[in-house]
């Protein structure tokens, strides 16, 4: 991803879906301008989801997401399948494929009804629509273009990518039907006024990318600076000699979770301390499902299974924190001779039966929605899920000071019943 770039997680994703043939690849190629899916004749050309980043007039940066049939045969076609629709947990519209020359069928109502249950916004768009006389001898938009009455406003269209018919209605609609949600939770900014100073402690350690930060710290850094604050940055050595040589006091100190103990001990009092990690447990819309699944901490057993879970894939370090550092905190933390599973990127496994609780990453790739997705999961599984910071907060007894500044604007508090 170039550095400039806008980050997946914060990309409008558009999943494309369908039977085999049905023309999806061809019609993200005509959307997009742009060769991105391979076409052919051939029924199950695609074989894997293809992501593609780009930006789509007039909606900006997106996520193409080309999908393979939803009619796929055979063993690999089941898994196939499988991962057709882990796409739905990410996606933020969904467009179905539909050959206008054969109709809709079941596997159409079936996506239909995914569609539904996941209240994700969709167009039926009926392709080759070239080869239907009725449709192709129209001349009016308004003929080929439905909208239903309903509550679900499911929208439908007739377009033809060999004539590029209504290529350009169908990208006005994608436009229209996606609305940004005025009431998302901020980053950061929310927390704090012009001027404010906010001091952030940035590791650099073994698992620390070469020449630059990880992106919760480049995001957080950005929202900082849209709000006009004044951002310190220093390494967790350096944070003490950095409080005694600045005349301002700092609004706020937020802290890598791995070096929190020691960041927590050099933090006066008096100025709020959290987390990047708690911070988009926050960003996420998980922080109270969060701050309910750590208590499972206190409640486990000899031979309990933890499933330690992050949406992105890297090369783990000799003191990762996910697979080194913190199943050494829970064991210590416990007493108990705890199991430990890892999983990691999109994969998540559907059961999660076999777990007393999970501990997931902050989720900075990953979208709202498929965070959202696996704190659901969990929850319907009677299984607890929480967070990397969160967890790490509660261990070393200092969560109550880490959540804090989330309610400095109100009287409310969090319940000592809630966190320690």
């Amino acid at each position: 991803m170039s550095l400039n770039s806008t980050p997946s997680s914060e990309r409008i994703h558009i999943g494309f879906f369908g039977k085999r043939n049905a023309g999806k690849s061809s019609l993200i190629n005509a959307i997009t301008a742009q060769d991105i899916a391979i076409v052919s004749d051939i029924k199950g050309t695609t074989t894997d989801p293809v992501y593609k980043a780009m930006e789509l007039l007039p909606l900006g940066p997106v996520m193409i997401i080309d999908t393979p049939g939803l009619d796929d045969e055979g063993k690999l076609g089941k898994l196939r399948i499988e991962k057709t629709k882990q796409v739905l947990n990410k996606v933020d519209i969904a467009i179905l494929v539909v050959d206008a020359t054969l109709g809709m069928d079941n596997f159409d109502y079936q996506l239909i009804a995914c569609f539904k249950e996941r209240n994700i916004k969709y167009i039926i768009v009926h392709n080759k629509s070239d080869l239907c006389e009725s449709i192709s001898d129209s001349s009016s938009v308004q003929e080929c273009l439905k909208i239903e009455s309903n509550s679900a406003k499911t929208n439908e269209i007739y377009v033809s990518t060999k004539n590029n018919l209504h290529i350009t209605e169908l990208k006005e609609l994608i436009a229209n039907l996606f609305e940004e949600d005025i009431n998302k939770q901020l980053l950061v900014k929310d927390l704090i006024k012009k001027n404010d100073l906010v001091i952030l402690v940035t590791p650099i350690d073994s698992a620390a990318p070469k020449g630059r930060l990880i992106l919760p710290q480049q995001q957080v850094i950005r929202d900082l600076l849209d709000g006009n604050a004044i951002t310190i940055t220093v390494r967790e050595c350096e944070l003490e000699e950095a409080l005694n040589s600045i005349k301002k006091k700092p609004k706020l100190i937020i802290t890598d979770s791995q070096v929190f103990k020691k960041v927590s001990e050099y933090t006066p009092a008096d100025i709020y301390l959290t987390s990047f990690s708690i911070l988009f447990a926050r960003y996420k819309g998980i922080l109270f499902d969060a701050l309910e699944g750590v208590k499972t901490l206190e409640l486990l057993n000899d031979n309990d299974t933890i499933l330690i879970s992050e949406g992105c894939t890297h090369h783990r370090q000799c003191d990762d924190i996910g697979s080194v550092k913190l199943p050494a905190w829970i064991k210590k933390y416990s007493g108990k001779n705890i199991n430990f599973e890892f999983s990691s990127g999109g994969s998540f496994p559907n059961d999660l039966s076999k777990y007393k609780m999970i501990i997931h990453c902050g989720g900075c790739m990953l979208k709202d929605k498929e965070v959202l997705y696996r704190y659901k999961s969990a929850k319907a599984q009677n299984v607890a899920i929480t967070n990397y910071g969160i967890t790490i907060a509660y261990i070393h007894g200092i969560l109550q000071r880490c959540i804090e500044i989330f309610y400095a604007k109100s009287s409310e508090k969090i319940s000592e019943q809630v966190v320690r």
